[in-house]
């Protein structure tokens, strides 16, 4: 049968007749001459073609083809992307690694705080694998090396070590983990831990457990080390196992000009298990050769890593991250250590807040309410007192984001593992996230207000609405989603009272006529 015959036998049908004869063919007709489709009852598709270039021979022999639609439904087919070879991007290494080394971070000195990070999750990698029995920590020669950070300045040299007792790097480590940026060796080891888990094969517990203690997750950290070295050393010892007991150490060295050699460590260098890092200062950063500023950076960024620091064998994080620990167990004296510490004032604490918090995610906190405020002296107004951690590390100190403005009289620190940040780990960068635990944290300090409003009314008017007052009624005029709750906080003097005399909002209407 011809294709006009098979036209011709289709377009037979009652359907097709009365499609034929419908407006919307006929519209379509006059829009493209030459092809036309429209739909049937069944879902077949009617395309009307005619190649005759003649009028007169195209009124005399229309064409038509029917088929139907691979889906079952009336809707047609979702439209394909175009096929073609696939092609992988590709980077330029060496702009790629001057963007991560000079446009990442806001501040050069944050390098250390990357640094100091990775020698914590080598020394965290390590000490689970002991837990889980796939290294072991008894006998041998890596049995007696503590696991600790050591950090040497050397001002003659223009040179820092940050050194780590951790798990260290075999060649294979060097090349994957050192030498291909944005690859994360923490996160692919968190990841290889909990497959394990899994699939029954050890791991050492849960995925919460095992990601616990680990810090990095971007891959970009080390190479912040390239803000102030013209050339970074990496030697390294892989811990004994039974596949690297005979591992030889090795050094990875690069200018981060998008290049690296790795060769083995010279015999007159010494080098134990885990990493030493040893950068070669430029001379414009010959600041961070000196102990003094090193020591500062580390007091600042990284004072509550887990395990000890020394620098040039003093050791430097004394302090615990006390917001971490049960509330009940924290003793008022320790509060009080803290807080002078984090506030640097020298009073008591008016009133402590220590909870824990799982929604909208994850959070420890710590405030502190002081005994006074600075702006009353003329100081000027106060910067924010709360700081954002995450997994002990300092992402962003006095951050405006945390609390709302009228808050700024309280201090104190947020940790949360579970909050998105920016790749150079200084802001978080899921603000709509940021907003809900901003809102959840205001309600816990109103909520507490109230609370000591009501047990214990004498402490709250005398000793901290006379001094914080001014704030809440702050808060009620531009916090609109705490305005009410706020309201009731506040407290007045009457007519019918004694002089200084405060009742509440709540106080002055009960006492009304009715």
């Amino acid at each position: 049968m011809t294709s006009n015959q098979l036209g011709k036998a289709v377009t037979s049908s009652p359907w097709a007749r009365r499609l034929l004869a419908s407006s919307s063919y006929r519209q379509s007709r006059r829009r493209h001459p030459n092809v036309s489709s429209f739909r049937s009852p069944s879902s077949l598709t009617c395309y009307h073609i005619n190649t005759a270039t003649d009028q007169n021979e195209r009124r005399q022999q229309p064409q038509y083809y029917f088929s139907r639609p691979f889906s079952s439904s009336s809707s047609p087919p979702p439209e394909q992307p175009p096929q073609g070879d696939e092609i992988e991007f590709q980077a330029e290494t060496r702009q790629l690694l001057d963007i991560v080394t000079h446009s990442l971070y806001t501040d050069k000195e944050v390098f250390l705080r990357e640094l100091v990070s990775n020698a914590s999750d080598a020394l965290e990698k390590l000490r689970h694998l002991q837990t889980a029995g796939e290294i072991s920590s008894d006998g041998g020669d890596d049995a007696a090396i503590p696991l600790e950070i050591r950090i040497t300045t050397d001002e003659a040299a223009n040179t820092l070590t940050i050194s780590d007792t951790g798990i260290g790097m075999t060649r294979d480590d060097m090349v994957s983990n050192l030498g291909t940026i944005a690859r994360s060796g923490s996160k692919a080891f968190v990841q290889e831990m909990n497959m394990k888990s899994q699939l029954g094969g050890g791991g050492g517990g849960t995925d919460a457990a095992i990601g616990q203690g680990i810090i990095g997750k971007f891959g970009v950290g080390f190479y912040s080390g390239f803000m102030v070295a013209d050339r970074v050393d990496v030697r390294s010892k892989p811990a004994a196992n039974a596949t690297t007991a005979d591992a030889p150490p090795l050094v990875w060295s690069s200018t981060g000009s998008g290049s690296y050699t790795i060769s083995p460590l010279p015999d007159a260098v010494r080098q134990d298990r885990g990493s030493s890092i040893v950068l070669h200062l430029r001379p414009e950063c010959s600041d961070y050769a000196n102990e003094s500023t090193v020591e500062k950076i580390l007091k600042r960024y990284s004072n509550f890593v887990g395990y000890p620091i020394y620098l040039n064998g003093n050791r430097v994080n004394t302090l615990d991250a006390i917001w971490l620990h049960d509330p009940k167990s924290v003793s008022q004296d320790t509060h009080a250590a803290f807080y002078k510490y984090i506030s640097h004032m020298y009073d008591e604490p008016l009133d402590t807040l220590h909870f824990r918090m799982d929604a909208p995610l994850d959070i420890k906190a710590l405030f502190y309410i002081p005994s006074f405020h600075q702006e009353k002296y003329g100081m000027g107004r106060m910067e924010p007192g709360v700081s954002l951690y995450c997994r002990k590390v300092l992402i962003e100190s006095k951050s405006p984001d945390i609390l709302p403005e009228w808050c700024r009289f309280v201090k104190g620190v947020v940790d949360s593992e579970d909050l998105p940040l920016s790749i150079s780990r200084e802001k978080p960068q899921d603000t709509k996230l940021v907003g809900k635990m901003r809102k959840a944290l205001t309600r816990k300090i109103i909520s507490h207000l109230a609370t000591m409003a009501k047990k214990d009314t004498e402490k709250y008017k005398t000793e901290f609405y006379r001094e914080y007052g001014f704030f809440l009624k702050e808060g009620v005029c531009q916090d609109y989603e705490s305005q009410k709750p706020l309201s009731k906080l506040l407290y007045f003097e009457t007519s019918k009272g004694m002089a200084g005399e405060l009742v509440s909002l709540d106080g002055y209407v009960s006492r009304c006529p009715p």
